[in-house]
This record gives structure tokens, C-alpha cells and sequence, in this order.
């Protein structure tokens, strides 16, 4: 049986004075976990309560989301801003490398973040992730990516005509009793294995996101591309791939696999897009082997 460990909670200023939100638990190497755009640290739950008994984990929150500060430049709502308070974390924990997770745009984060500091990165854990704009396959082609990005283009413009009626119908939206059903079809989650608790955790996490912060990060996602920093990886990396991820599906992992050198790809089945909360001991289980495997312990 799992104890329960201790939380410590912090905040720091990053490097242009914005306020950074984090949790420690456990003793031991370092791990440090990176959500999705628009997530939460509740994604991690099953992840912080396992390795947190023999690892040192660290979560936080991105600036502009939940308990991080939003930066008074809003030009400076960007991945490598992001990627910059990642280094400030570790600065202001006095940690010098670390084993790096990340769920789908944490994954694009990570990929930044060892282009830019890549001898702070002991080894990489990909979960549902994406190397580039994840539109492409998205939904398995219900709606193609030109007809996602018009979409997502009208709602930045309508948004500039009546932000407040924008503002109420998202939340309305996210909150509507019937979203987590259609998320789940979408292929976000797995109905019959992810905790509905943890998926209205996430709901209302989403809503609370200010609208204009969501939208200038999701341009920033679909704007970066990662895909020449694949090649560069030297550290043993494990990607992890739901089979019935329809957000970002299995291509994508794919290809990451293919392009970094002695990487290893783990299906999870029935997994969706949170495979981590669909399938937490198959997933934790095989991570914790990988870390064994490449002299983590």
C-alpha cells in the first residue's frame, strides 16, 4: 500500500518577475511533471502518488494557469517563456538535472526546453504528445485541419467583437454536463477507466483558464515545430501512445519514435489521450522499469 507523502508548496519569481506556483513530494533524483495546454496538476495524480515514494517529484503550474502568476507583458504567453520558467525552477530548487514528463503540449515544452538546455535532462518520458501542430489527424479526420484552425480563427475574432458572451458560452461550455461524454467520443478519455472525479477536476480547471491565455498558448502550439530537435535527443527517451487517442493520435508518437535515436515506444491499450489516468499501473509500472533500465535509481 502507497503512503501518503507529505506535500511542500512554493512560489518563485521567473525571469521577468512573473509568479511560479510549485509542489514538491518525496525524497531522491528529481522528476519534474509537465501538463497539457489548459490542464492541470491533477493529470499527474497517480504519477505523484507512485514515484513520489522513492523520487523527489516536482509539478507546477504554467504562468498564466491556475495558481502561476499571468506575465504583465502578455508577449511573454510563449513556449520558450514556458521553457524559461522550467529553468528557473530548477534554478530556484537548486536541482541540476532531472528525469523530464510531459503530457501532450508538455511534450512540445520538453522539446524546447532540451534544445535550449539539454545538459539539465537526465531522460525524457512523452505521454500522448505531439512534436508539431497536432491538428493534423486530429479527431481521425472528422474535421480536417483547415476546418479546425478556421474555426479556432473565428473564435479569435468574435472574441475581439464581445469578449464577455465569448468568455460565458467557453465556460458554459466546458462545464456543460454533456462535454465530458463528448470529450470522451472524442477519444480524450476513457470513460470506463478514468475516475469521472478526475474529469470534472479537469473541467472545471479548463474553465477557469482566462480565455485569452488559452488562446495564445493554442497559437503558440500550433505555430511551434520541434521536429528538428527529434534528431538532436541524446538521452534515453520512453514515448507513450494511447490506442485510442483521438486528440493526438498514434501517428504523432510514431514519429517522434522514429526519429530519436534509441527510443522506446509503449502502446497502452484502450488508452485515450490521458492515458496516464486511464491506465496508471500499466503506465507507472513500465516507467518505473525504463528509469531502472537507464540508471535512475
Amino acid at each position: 500500500m502507497l503512503s501518503e507523502i507529505p506535500k511542500k508548496t512554493g512560489t518563485f519569481q521567473s525571469y521577468d518577475g512573473t509568479t511560479i506556483y510549485y509542489e514538491e513530494r518525496g525524497a531522491g533524483r528529481p522528476i519534474v511533471l509537465c501538463y497539457g495546454l489548459a490542464c492541470l496538476i491533477n493529470h499527474w495524480t497517480h504519477q505523484i502518488r507512485y514515484f513520489s515514494q522513492n523520487y523527489r517529484v516536482i509539478v507546477f503550474d504554467y504562468r498564466g494557469h491556475h495558481n502561476s502568476g499571468v506575465p504583465a507583458d502578455q508577449s511573454e504567453l510563449s513556449v520558450d517563456a514556458l521553457v524559461k520558467d522550467m529553468r528557473a525552477l530548477l534554478n530556484h530548487l537548486d536541482i541540476q538535472q532531472a528525469s523530464f514528463w510531459g503530457h501532450s503540449y508538455g511534450v512540445q515544452l520538453l522539446l524546447r526546453y532540451y534544445d535550449l538546455y539539454p545538459e539539465t535532462v537526465k531522460n525524457l518520458v512523452f505521454i500522448n504528445g505531439f512534436a508539431t501542430n497536432p491538428i493534423r489527424g486530429m479527431f481521425g479526420q472528422v474535421m480536417g485541419p483547415e476546418a479546425i484552425t478556421k474555426v479556432f480563427r473565428a473564435f479569435q475574432e468574435g472574441y475581439k467583437l464581445a469578449p464577455q458572451p465569448l468568455t460565458a458560452l467557453w465556460r458554459a461550455a466546458v462545464l456543460n454536463p454533456i462535454s465530458i461524454p463528448l470529450a470522451a467520443l472524442a477519444g480524450g478519455f476513457n470513460l470506463s477507466l478514468t475516475s469521472i472525479k478526475d474529469i470534472e477536476v479537469y473541467a472545471r480547471g479548463v474553465a477557469s483558464l482566462d480565455i485569452e491565455i488559452f488562446m495564445k498558448l493554442f497559437e503558440e502550439m500550433m505555430d511551434y515545430d520541434g521536429t528538428a530537435v527529434l534528431e538532436q535527443i541524446k538521452v534515453p527517451t520512453l514515448i507513450v501512445s494511447g490506442t485510442k487517442d483521438g486528440v493526438t493520435p498514434a501517428s504523432h508518437q510514431y514519429a517522434m519514435q522514429k526519429k530519436i535515436k534509441g527510443s522506446e515506444l509503449l502502446r497502452v491499450p484502450y488508452g485515450s489521450h490521458c492515458s496516464q489516468l486511464d491506465l496508471p499501473e500499466f503506465v507507472n509500472l513500465r516507467v518505473e522499469k525504463f528509469l531502472a533500465q537507464n540508471l535512475y535509481n
